[in-house]
């Protein structure tokens, strides 16, 4: 469910005006932000970057004394889908995102006239395989992860549907507790992370699936990202803490979530280890943690100095107050990067650095 919050932030120079055009499709693309669009940052993607948008568009207001940063919870994908629809003040300035941008994204946002785009990371996640603290515990190793999720399992000469109805049907030393997974939908960063740092990760366990991505890596990522649709798995909506709050009613089930969600939630949730390994601020930040991953904020460069407040916004994100050691988004679940990743992306930050096309 999309959820929009408006905070307080920066108004400040009025926007030019810019004339629009109809894209494909017959939406309204504007050809720049438009003097009668609006006055305020806007911000959409990643339920996981989410609550670290809208703590700095807060922090923002109260510094400032300005108004309305706002920011969108659509999951990654659908994030940078609105992103990428058209440069306009119709279309947010920033994408959030659980993963970096993919070479379509990235086609799709030059189609529509979005080029000179900004790459910022703002620091580590981990996504955690957790349940109610009244549940079984679970210690996982990757490959089981991925025998318990996938829609299909080598099989002879050939590969047959998943027939595990508990965890005990696919290792002995798991609890025999029905699979019943609450994750991100296909949209979501987190889900896209998850399948290829779990998932993709367990199918390389299985010799079958190993040499299937030696000979045809294709084939092998279509047998490795598909998760089973026979109920074992249920794609819960765009809402982690929604996620965390079914787990308390179904101890037995397992939810799939950003890190931040667990620190938040530890009275109530506790998370399995992978490969021995259990999800921590040190583990992640050290990548000793399998299911470790990046976020970011893509920023489009022709609204810098255009939309009132973004180049304070976007200040602000990088600032060592915010995402370095010790600052205030570490206290919301973020793992900071190291002092001189963070340095190169204030840096980056500060000349606008704007990317190539991604190679995939």
């Amino acid at each position: 469910m999309m959820k929009t919050f408006a905070y307080l932030a920066v108004a400040a120079v009025a926007l030019s005006a810019c004339g629009q055009q109809a894209p494909k499709g017959g939406a309204e693309k504007a050809a720049g932000p438009s003097a009668s669009g609006r006055d305020q940052v806007w911000a959409a993607g990643s339920s996981t970057v989410f609550p670290f948008a809208t703590r700095v568009a807060e922090n923002v207001a109260k510094t400032t004394g300005g108004r309305a940063a706002k920011v969108e919870s659509l999951g990654t994908g659908g994030g940078f889908k609105l992103f990428c629809s058209g440069t306009g003040a119709g279309f947010p300035d920033i994408a959030n995102a659980s993963r970096a941008i993919k070479k379509s994204e990235f086609e799709q946002c030059a189609a529509n006239g979005v080029t000179d785009i900004v790459e910022i990371k703002i620091g580590y996640d981990g996504i955690v395989i957790a349940n109610a603290k009244s549940g079984p515990t679970y210690n996982f190793k990757i490959d089981q992860v991925y025998r318990g999720l996938a829609a299909e399992l080598p099989q002879g000469a050939g590969f047959a549907k998943n027939a595990a109805k508990s965890w005990k049907d696919v290792d002995a030393s798991l609890p025999a507790q029905a699979i019943l997974v609450y994750g991100p939908p296909p949209t979501s960063g987190t889900r896209d992370a998850f399948v290829e740092l779990g998932l993709e990760k367990g199918a390389r366990k299985l010799p079958a699936l190993e040499a299937l991505r030696e000979k045809d890596e294709d084939a092998f990522k279509a047998k490795a990202h598909t998760i089973r649709s026979d109920g074992a798995w249920v794609d819960a909506g765009e809402n982690d803490n929604a996620i965390v709050q079914t787990l308390t009613k179904t101890p037995n089930a397992i939810g799939v979530f950003g890190y931040s969600f667990l620190e938040n939630n530890m009275d109530t949730v506790k998370a399995a280890t992978v490969d021995g390994v259990a999800p921590t601020f040190e583990t992640i930040s050290n990548g000793t943690y399998p299911v470790s991953r990046s976020l970011y904020i893509y920023v489009k460069k022709a609204n810098v100095g255009v939309i009132p407040g973004l180049r304070e916004y976007v200040n602000a994100f990088v600032s060592d107050a915010a995402t370095g050691k010790g600052g205030y988004l570490q206290q919301r679940g973020l793992i900071p990067l190291a002092a001189e990743e963070h340095a190169a992306q204030k840096a980056s930050a500060t000349e606008l650095k704007t990317i190539g096309a991604p190679e995939k």
